[in-house]
C-alpha cells in the first residue's frame, strides 16, 4: 500500500509542478498571455485534466487503503502471537541519554538495525539538548503513511513504526506521542545542565578554582622563600659539620643544600596536594567531565593506598634488607680502600702487581653485589609470584643469548688484564694500529695512535692477535731502531759505517751505551744495503726519533761527498750533476763534477771547464 500511494502522489505532484512551471513562464510576459487568447484557454483545459486525474487517483488511492486495512486487521492478531514468542529471545537495544534510558529499539528499519536505531536517536537527542538556545517544546510528530517521526525543528530524531508499536502493544500513533513526551522530558533536563545561564555559572565557577589554586601557588611559593632564607641563616648560628671520626661526612655548606633540596621537595608535595583537590573540583563543575573526575580520585588515591598498606607491611622485610646492604657496602668500601693503596704504591703484596688492584676490586664488587642480589631476593614484594619470576626468567634469557659478544669480550678483558702484556701510558703496536694506550675496559682497549686517532678494539680481538709492547721493551732492554740506505760500491763501507754511526749519535733519545752499530744486510746487483740500528728509551717518540735520524743521515753523508742512490736514479740522472747539495758541497772545496768524454770524428773539442773531450757523431 505504501508503495503504490508514493506512486500516486509522485504522478499528481508531477502533473500540477508541470502546470505551474508553464503559468510561470508565460506570466513572465504579461502582454503576450493577454494577447494571446487561444492560449488562455488551453492552459485552463490542461488544468481541468489535472484536476480530474488527481481526483481518480485519490480514488484509487482510497480504495488501496481501504484493502489494506482489511488485509492488516487480519494479519494483526498473528504478528502479535509471533511477537509475545519473540520476547524471551530477542534482545532491545535502550536508547541512553546522560544516564538515563528513556526507550528501547527491538525491530529494524530501512537497513538500520536495533542497535543503530537506539545509537543514532541517542546522538540526535544528544546533540538537541546540548544546544545553547535549546526549547524542547520545538518537539513534535509528523505522521505519514508507514511512519511517525519525531522531530526538532527540521531535524528527526528518531521514527517510530508499525512494528515498534506492535513491541509495545500500542498504535503507532500512541507510541509515537509517548516517545515525544520522553524526549521533551529529557530536553527539559539537558537544558538545565547545558543551559546558557548554567554554562554561565560553571565558567564563572572555573575561574574561581584557577584563581584560587593560583593564589595558592603564590602564597606556597612565598611561605618556601621565607623558609629558604632561615636555612640560610642556619649556616651562621646552628649548623655544625658532621664528623665521623676525623672524617668530615658533612659541612656547613652540604647540609644547607640538603636542607634546600628538602625545602624544594615539600614544596612540590604541597603543591602536589593542591592539585589532588583543585583538578578534580574543576572536572567537577562540568558535567561532561564529572565522571572523569572521580575516576582520577580513583586512580590516584588507589595505588597510594595500596602503596601505604604495602610499607606498613614490608617494614620487617625492609629492615632485613638495608641491614643486608649496609654490610655489603661497607665491605665493598674497605675492598675498594685497600685496592687504591695497592695501585699508589703503599702497600705491597708479593706476586700481585700494582696495575691488579683496580681490576681485581671490580670483579670481587661485582660477586659481591652478586651475592647481595641473591640474599635480598627473597625478601622483595612480589618475589615468589609467578610473574616476577617469569619475568626474571625473561630477562636472564636476554641476557644470555643476546650478550655472547660482550661475555665474550669481558673474559678476554679479564685475560689480558691478568698477562699484562701492556698497561697505561704504554706505546704499543696491535697489527698495523699503533699508538699509546688510553683507556682498558673489561670490553674495549683504546689506542691513540701518532696523528691523535683514537682507536677503538675489543679485547676478542685483541686476544686473537699478537701485540707489540715498545714501551716494556725500551724500559727494559732498550729497543733497537733501525733504517735502511743503498749506496753504491763505490763508496768505501767503512765510510759509510762510520757516517751511519755518526748520524745515529746526533740524534736525540739515541743512547750512547749500547753503542750504535751497522749491518749490511744484502749486496745486491747494483748497491749493498746498509742498516744502521741504535738503542732508544722512550719508545713514546719513535716517530719523532726516525725523522731525525733520516734528517742525519743525509746531513753526514752530504758533508762527505758521499751520494745516497739507486741504481734506477743512476740511469736517468745527467752525467754532469749529482745528488749532493749544492749547500754541501762547499764541506769538499776541491770537489769537481766528473766530465763526460764523447769521441768525435775529425778531430777534438775543448768542453767548458777547459779539458778536453771526445766525441764520436
Amino acid at each position: 500500500m505504501g508503495t503504490a500511494s508514493g506512486q500516486l502522489r509522485g504522478k499528481i505532484n508531477e502533473l500540477i509542478g508541470k502546470a505551474d512551471t508553464m503559468i510561470r513562464t508565460r506570466t513572465t510576459d504579461t502582454s503576450a498571455a493577454v494577447a494571446d487568447t487561444g492560449y488562455v484557454h488551453r492552459l485552463q483545459q490542461s488544468l481541468q485534466e489535472a484536476q480530474q486525474r488527481e481526483a481518480s487517483l485519490q480514488m484509487e488511492l482510497n480504495e488501496l487503503k481501504i484493502g489494506a486495512l482489511t488485509r492488516d486487521s487480519m494479519s494483526r492478531a498473528q504478528l502479535m502471537r509471533q511477537i509475545d514468542s519473540l520476547r524471551h529471545i530477542t534482545k532491545g537495544y535502550p536508547v541512553v541519554v546522560e544516564e538515563d534510558t528513556l526507550f528501547t529499539f527491538y525491530t529494524a528499519r530501512g537497513g538500520l538495525s536495533p542497535q543503530a536505531r537506539a545509537e543514532n536517536a541517542q546522538k540526535n537527542i544528544l546533540a538537541v539538548g546540548k544546544k545553547l538556545t535549546l526549547t524542547p517544546d520545538s518537539v513534535r510528530v509528523e505522521k505519514t503513511d508507514i511512519v511517525s517521526d519525531v522531530m526538532y525543528a527540521n531535524q528527526v530524531l528518531f521514527s517510530v513504526t508499525d512494528r515498534d508499536a506492535l513491541w509495545e502493544n500500542m498504535s503507532r500513533d500512541s507510541l509515537a506521542q509517548l516517545r515525544c513526551q520522553q524526549v521533551v522530558q529529557q530536553l527539559q533536563l539537558l537544558k538545565e545542565n547545558y543551559g546558557m545561564m548554567r554554562q554561565v555559572k560553571r565558567v564563572g565557577y572555573f575561574l574561581l578554582v584557577v584563581v584560587a589554586q593560583v593564589l595558592l601557588f603564590m602564597l606556597t611559593n612565598w611561605l618556601f622563600r621565607k623558609l629558604r632564607v632561615r636555612i640560610d641563616r642556619l649556616k651562621e648560628t646552628r649548623l655544625k659539620p658532621i664528623m665521623i671520626q676525623t672524617y668530615e661526612l658533612l659541612n656547613t655548606d652540604k647540609q644547607v643544600r640538603l636542607l634546600h633540596v628538602g625545602a624544594n621537595l615539600l614544596r612540590y608535595v604541597v603543591m602536589l596536594i593542591q592539585l589532588l583537590f583543585s583538578v578534580p573540583l574543576i572536572f567537577i563543575i562540568f558535567p561532561q567531565t564529572e565522571k572523569l573526575a572521580f575516576t582520577l580520585l580513583g586512580y590516584l588515591w588507589t595505588p597510594i593506598k595500596s602503596i601505604l598498606k604495602g610499607i606498613v607491611d614490608y617494614v620487617p622485610n625492609l629492615f632485613t634488607i638495608v641491614v643486608i646492604w649496609l654490610c655489603v657496602h661497607y665491605l665493598i668500601r674497605l675492598l675498594r680502600y685497600l685496592a687504591t693503596e695497592i695501585e699508589e704504591g703503599r702497600l705491597q703484596i708479593n706476586g700481585f702487581y700494582s696495575d691488579w688492584a683496580l681490576p681485581t676490586y671490580h670483579i670481587v664488587r661485582f660477586l659481591l653485589y652478586a651475592f647481595m642480589i641473591a640474599m635480598i631476593y627473597p625478601y622483595l614484594p612480589g618475589s615468589n609470584s609467578g610473574v616476577f619470576q617469569g619475568i626474571s626468567v625473561f630477562v636472564g634469557l636476554i641476557v644470555s643469548l643476546g650478550s655472547t659478544t660482550v661475555i665474550g669480550n669481558i673474559i678476554a678483558g679479564l685475560v689480558i688484564t691478568y698477562m699484562r702484556p701492556f698497561k697505561l701510558g704504554d706505546f704499543i703496536k696491535l697489527n698495523d694500529t699503533s699508538g699509546n694506550v688510553i683507556e682498558k675496559t673489561p670490553l674495549v682497549t683504546r689506542i691513540r695512535t701518532n696523528k691523535n686517532e683514537v682507536v677503538t678494539i675489543p679485547n676478542s680481538f685483541m686476544m686473537s692477535s699478537h701485540t707489540i709492547n715498545y714501551s716494556s721493551s725500551a724500559k727494559d732492554y732498550g729497543l733497537i731502531i733501525h733504517s735502511e740506505v743503498t749506496i753504491g760500491y763505490d763508496a768505501p763501507w767503512r765510510q759509510v759505517h762510520q757516517l751511519l754511526i755518526e748520524a745515529a749519535l746526533a740524534t736525540p733519545g739515541v743512547t750512547d751505551e749500547p753503542r750504535p752499530f751497522v749491518l749490511q744486510t744484502s749486496l745486491s746487483d747494483w748497491y749493498p744495503v746498509y742498516q744502521v740500528n741504535a738503542y732508544v728509551r722512550n719508545a713514546q717518540e719513535l716517530p719523532r726519533i726516525y725523522s731525525i735520524l733520516h734528517q742525519n743521515i743525509q746531513d753526514r753523508f752530504n758533508e762527505a761527498g758521499v751520494e745516497i742512490m739507486s741504481p734506477h736514479y743512476m740511469a736517468m740522472r745527467d752525467g754532469n750533476d749529482t745528488t749532493i747539495p749544492k749547500n754541501d758541497q762547499r764541506s769538499n772545496p776541491d770537489y769537481q763534477n766528473a766530465s763526460v768524454k764523447l769521441k768525435t770524428q775529425g778531430g777534438q773539442k775543448e768542453n767548458e771547464t777547459g779539458k778536453t773531450e771526445e766525441t764520436t757523431v
